[in-house]
This record gives structure tokens, sequence and C-alpha cells, in this order.
């Protein structure tokens, strides 16, 4: 299963804003990604799943700033399964591919 959650991420890692924009941004990510899934007419989430999160913007991120512009889809994402994000029942794999210009989303795949 194949979903598109319509938000725009950046490296948090880099990013000097104030705290509650940072936590307001990550709010919304979070419970896209989770409505995102629920919408899909997913009626159960699996016991164990593969989790793919393609980041899709025009321009690509490093590895570590990739996994940290996409934490807040990820534990969207954990809501869904009802685990903590931690948990050894989920794989998780990160991945980015290019965009039109101006054109940010993010794409998640469920596999079990």
């Amino acid at each position: 299963m194949k979903v598109a959650v319509p938000v725009k991420t950046i490296s948090t890692l880099n990013a000097r804003e104030h705290w509650s924009k940072k936590s307001a941004r990550a709010k919304l990510h979070r419970s896209q990604a989770a409505l995102a899934l629920r919408v899909a007419c997913v009626p159960r989430a699996p016991a164990t799943a593969v989790v793919t999160i393609t980041r899709i913007a025009p321009r690509p991120l490093d590895g570590d700033n990739l996994q940290g512009s996409l934490k807040s889809v990820r534990d969207g994402v954990a809501d869904w399964l009802q685990i903590d994000d931690g948990s050894a029942r989920v794989e998780w794999r990160y991945a980015q591919r290019k965009g039109a210009p101006k054109t940010y989303s993010v794409e998640v795949e469920v596999t079990s």
C-alpha cells in the first residue's frame, strides 16, 4: 500500500527557527501522515511491516538530514500502526527523489 502525504519537509537539524514553529510543523506532519493512512481504506495495520518513507523535493538532503526531516512522518506512521516507532516489528527505510520545482510531498509505502 502506498499513500501520498502533502507536506513540505525541511532539514530540521539545520533549521534555526523558534521552537513553536518547529513544534507546529512536527504536529502537522505527524497528524497528516496518520490521517493519510487511515483514509487509504486500510482496515487494519499489519503485525509486522516494512515502511519506506520517500521525500519528494526539488533538492536532495544528505542521509542524516533526510532521516531528521522525516521523523514526524515516521511518528505518524507509528501512531497508525499503534506501536512505538522504535519497535522491532517495523523496518524503517528512507528514500528521496527529485520532484518538480516548488513541489514537495512524502510518499509512505507499507508492506507486510
